[in-house]
């Protein structure tokens, strides 16, 4: 008995050391930030305003001085700094497609995520590479598909498509109506708007673009190609897509120039905005349609936020990489700036709120984002697009066969792969 209660105290007193030392770490870390100033680089339209930062400083004791930065310019600035061995900013800008050169270069620092933000950020296997995390999401670049329910309706749809095949079916019938001429909106201008469409189109048809060893899936890409092909020759995608830039294709959804698109999530409030729209009050989204039913995965390209590896202040930056995760900062990020938040529980209770107003499908593609990179983004990324959608342009132009675009697209991207082994 005399033991039994020797060891029961032993074990109490052991117990006790180890929260002191618990307590004493947390004191220490706190004591080690509080007081610090970090920098934070990320474009004006990612901002949190200066009364979330004093929120975050009253919180933490750490003041965050923000270098508002043009997304274009931000890649060049952390290179030139980290050539030096400095930091740009404590906490930086990192794009989806970055993350895998960032990562290799050894530009970021790992970063603990618990599995429960994990689970509500889907997004956040992008920023993963060799089971790594290296950022968390904050703006979400989810493609959604988007519907014009008045054109559909004056065409006698009654029933939202569910597959391609269905889709087609309401192409036709747009046009044998002549609601509009050109049914689908589609880039095809030689810029990366063009690869990214590619890519959703892709993956939400055949769940694979890329194989376990980063090659080219060529039955995935030739499938897409020659869906593309078909498209621009029917008329369902205005061969001036070419040479239109990106971004002014995707605004076609607001200013009634196309029926249907897979674009990004910002057109689910832009469309309702009569400063922006011509199609206020017509447009919803619907399940990206898939070969024998909706797309049983989706695509995300989205803003993240890291920390420097060559921050001097590095616990003060992962903690404003937590905070800025939070679901409280991403519903207060969406009030103030009108970002689309990655926690998927941000974007229900928007729903249940009223705050998104038009949801259509969101909550139910939200959850269901997957990573088309099997080894994480590769470094080599920006190479691959520009191959990409150089290839996709000469097919808009008629200048390559689906056939042909496959053969090339394949020998360009497995190059490269062998080449960044």
């Amino acid at each position: 008995m005399l033991k039994q209660r020797l060891v029961a105290v032993i074990i109490l007193i052991a117990c006790l050391f180890i929260g002191c030392q618990s307590k004493k770490t947390e004191e220490v870390k706190k004591e080690t930030t509080e007081g610090k100033e970090i920098t934070l680089m990320i474009p004006d339209w990612g901002a949190p305003t200066e009364e979330m930062l004093a929120e975050f400083k009253a919180e933490t004791g750490i003041t965050v001085k923000v270098l508002p930065t043009a997304w274009a310019d931000t890649k060049s600035k952390i290179s030139i700094a980290a050539a030096g061995k400095k930091a740009p900013a404590d906490v930086i800008e990192v794009d989806w497609s970055w993350v895998g050169e960032f990562q290799n270069a050894g530009w970021l620092e790992p970063l603990e995520v618990d599995e429960a933000t994990q689970k509500d950020i889907p997004s956040i296997s992008y920023f993963k590479v060799n089971n790594g995390i290296y950022a968390v999401p904050y703006a979400n670049g989810l493609r959604l598909a988007y519907i014009n329910k008045e054109m559909l309706s004056k065409a006698g749809v009654t029933e939202y498509p569910k597959t391609w095949t269905e889709m087609k079916a309401v192409f036709d019938k747009l046009k044998k109506e002549k609601v509009i001429e050109y049914p689908m909106l589609f880039p095809l201008n030689a810029e990366e708007k063009t690869t990214t469409s590619f890519l959703t189109l892709a993956y939400t048809r055949n769940n694979k673009i890329f194989n376990d060893d980063d090659t080219l899936n060529k039955e995935s890409a030739l499938d897409a190609l020659k869906l593309i092909k078909q498209f621009v020759d029917k008329g369902y995608i205005n061969p001036a897509s070419v040479s239109t830039p990106g971004i002014d294709t995707f605004r076609g959804i607001n200013n009634a120039q196309g029926a249907f698109l897979i674009g990004p999530t910002s057109f689910i409030t832009s469309s309702n905005d009569p400063k922006s729209s011509k199609v206020v009050g017509q447009i919803t989204t619907i399940p990206v349609p898939g070969i024998d039913g909706p797309a049983k995965q989706t695509i995300t390209f989205t803003e993240a936020v890291g920390v420097s590896a060559y921050s001097e202040n590095k616990e003060a930056a992962k903690k404003f990489v937590e905070w800025f995760s939070r679901p409280e900062t991403q519903l207060k990020l969406n009030k103030a700036i009108n970002n689309t938040p990655t926690r998927t529980s941000v974007i229900e209770q928007m729903v249940k709120e009223g705050i998104i107003k038009t949801p259509g499908s969101i909550v139910e593609q939200s959850k269901i984002v997957a990573s088309p990179f099997p080894n994480g983004v590769p470094r080599y990324y920006t190479k691959m697009s520009t191959e990409i959608f150089n290839i996709i342009n000469q097919l808009g132009q008629g200048k390559l066969t689906p056939e042909a675009a496959a053969d090339l697209m394949e020998q360009k991207v497995n190059e490269l792969a062998k080449a960044n082994k």
